[in-house]
C-alpha cells in the first residue's frame, strides 16, 4: 500500500483538527451549561443576551470557512506551520487556565453574580480577559496550521469586532451596570 500523497496530508490533519475542535467545543457547552444553570440559581444574572447568536454564528461557521479554504481553495500548510500548531497549542492551555481559574464562574455566556468578587487568581493576576486571548490566537493560529490565510484574516477581524462588544457587555456588567 502507498503511503497519502501530499494532497491527502492536510485533509487528515484537517480532519483530526475537526475531531478536537467539535470535542472541545462540546464540552465546554456542557460545562457552561451546567455553570449557567447553577449561577442563575444563585441569584445571578446573564447580561448580553442579545449579542451570543452573533458570536455561536461565528464560531460555527469558522470550520466551515476552513474546510473551505482547504478543499475549495487548496490551502496548504507552509513553513511555519509547526509554529502555528504550537500556538495554537499555547492558546487552549490559556483557555484551560483561564477555565480552572473561574471555576463554575466560567461559561460562554455573560452571567454575573452579584456582589461576587472578581477573580484575581490564576491566570487572572496578569491578564484581564485571558480565555478572550485564548481565543483570538486559535481564531488565529489553527487556520494558518493549515495555510488558510484567508480564513485567519475574515474570522480575526470578526472576532476583534465581537469582542469589542464583548468585553464592554462584560465590564460594564461586572462593574454592576445593566
Amino acid at each position: 500500500m502507498n503511503p497519502p500523497g501530499p494532497a491527502a496530508v492536510p485533509v487528515v490533519g484537517l480532519v483530526a483538527f475537526l475531531g478536537y475542535h467539535l470535542l472541545d467545543r462540546t464540552i465546554e457547552l456542557v460545562v457552561s451549561s451546567r455553570h449557567v444553570r447553577a449561577l442563575i440559581a444563585r441569584g445571578a444574572r446573564e447580561h448580553g443576551r442579545e449579542h451570543f447568536p452573533v458570536l455561536v454564528a461565528m464560531h460555527a461557521l469558522f470550520p466551515l470557512a476552513l474546510i473551505a479554504e482547504v478543499l475549495l481553495l487548496g490551502a496548504r500548510p507552509g513553513r511555519f506551520a509547526v509554529l502555528w500548531i504550537a500556538l495554537f497549542v499555547c492558546a487552549q492551555l490559556l483557555r484551560m487556565a483561564s477555565m480552572r481559574a473561574l471555576g463554575e464562574r466560567w461559561t460562554a455566556r455573560v452571567i454575573v453574580l452579584e456582589g461576587a468578587p472578581l477573580v484575581r487568581s490564576g491566570v487572572y493576576r496578569w491578564l484581564r480577559h485571558p480565555n478572550y486571548l485564548a481565543v483570538a490566537i486559535e481564531l488565529l493560529s489553527a487556520p494558518l496550521m493549515f495555510g488558510a490565510w484567508r480564513t485567519a484574516v475574515a474570522f480575526s477581524i470578526a472576532n476583534a469586532f465581537a469582542l469589542r462588544v464583548r468585553i464592554r457587555c462584560e465590564e460594564k456588567a461586572l462593574a454592576g451596570g445593566v
